[in-house]
């Protein structure tokens, strides 16, 4: 207990310089997330990305000199390469990636019709998934056909036909992809369910073997877990973008050299890419290429995460485009 007058003041007054820093952060939170959500879309790209930073990580990123993880994707957000624009076009990437590991890699494509017609619903197998092209997030499972009508769809469809994901998270590549609807086949696990989605983030070096940090996806339509593994498969205490993660750590594919050569050669001078992938039942699928993961307001359980990930990506050698292309 303080002994006069003097320790009770300084008890006080540093309580109330404690509650009012932390009046004043959550005054901050407050008016970011009122400015984003009433004049978002009137925003300068920068300012929106600097204030979704400061919301969701919860500190303001440094632009001019960028060095975590979210900061780096941040810039990228601003200054894309040009060829991103193509390699995210969810279906224009498809012929990269016949190029570079073949055709058996791809989901099989059902169907990408210029418009969505009844007829082209009548088309359809009996299950499948409809996606769209510009962005992320639009996916439809469709487990029997019998259960959704085409007007369930087409309605589904046109709102993403609508959506400019340009300027839901400022990814500028995205804006110069023209949306498209597209069926792909529905991949099944011998469990019956939608398998694992492994987001396989590769960190060349100049000499010696890569780092890699996999994100395992598990359960994604059902109750959705993310866990993380480095090089050796040892599952990280980290967590991100609040999902929980499993209750027990995800076995490592049987051909796991596989599936980071397939991740390898799809990412070869690219730089930094996040390569998704499916691998179950012997197989792998592409998933899609993603250069700006989280759009760079992804929150890390633990900042050092976000930290290491900047200096690997500050530290790899630098892109050798004609070698993607090659």
């Amino acid at each position: 207990m303080p002994t006069n007058i003097l320790e009770s003041n300084a008890g006080e007054n540093a309580s109330i310089a404690s509650t009012g820093i932390c009046i004043f952060n959550k005054g901050v939170a407050a008016i970011s997330f009122g400015v984003l959500h009433g004049v978002k879309y009137f925003l300068p790209d920068a300012v929106f990305l600097f204030l979704s930073h400061r919301r969701r990580v919860g500190r303001f990123p440094h632009l001019r000199n960028p060095s975590t993880f979210n900061e780096i994707i941040l810039d990228r957000c601003l200054h894309p390469d040009p060829i991103w624009s193509i390699l995210a076009d969810k279906l224009a990437v498809r012929d990269y990636v016949k190029a570079k590991v073949g055709e058996k890699h791809l989901i099989p494509l059902i169907a990408a019709p210029d418009v969505f017609s009844a007829d082209v619903f009548d088309s359809l197998p009996d299950s499948f998934v409809m996606k769209a092209n510009h962005g992320c997030g639009f996916v439809k499972v469709v487990w029997n056909k019998g259960d959704v009508s085409f007007e369930e769809l087409r309605k589904i469809a046109d709102e993403w036909l609508a959506t400019d994901f340009y300027l839901a998270s400022r990814e500028r590549h995205y804006r110069s992809i023209t949306p498209r609807i597209y069926f792909e086949k529905l991949l099944i696990d011998r469990s019956g369910k939608v398998p694992a989605d492994y987001k396989i983030n590769i960190f060349e070096r100049e000499n010696g073997a890569p780092v890699i940090y996999t994100g395992v996806v598990s359960d994604r339509f059902g109750a959705p877990r993310h866990d993380f593994y480095d090089t050796d498969w040892n599952r990280l205490d980290i967590a991100a973008a609040g999902y929980p993660c499993s209750a027990e750590p995800t076995p490592r594919p049987p051909n796991w050299a596989e599936v980071i050569s397939v991740a390898r050669r799809l990412s070869a001078g690219l730089g930094y890419v996040r390569v998704d992938l499916y691998a179950f039942d012997g197989e792998i699928f592409f998933g899609e290429l993603t250069f700006t993961p989280g759009a760079g307001v992804t929150r890390f359980s633990r900042d050092s995460f976000d930290d290491e990930w900047g200096r690997l990506i500050r530290t790899m050698p630098s892109p050798q485009l004609s070698d993607a292309w090659g």
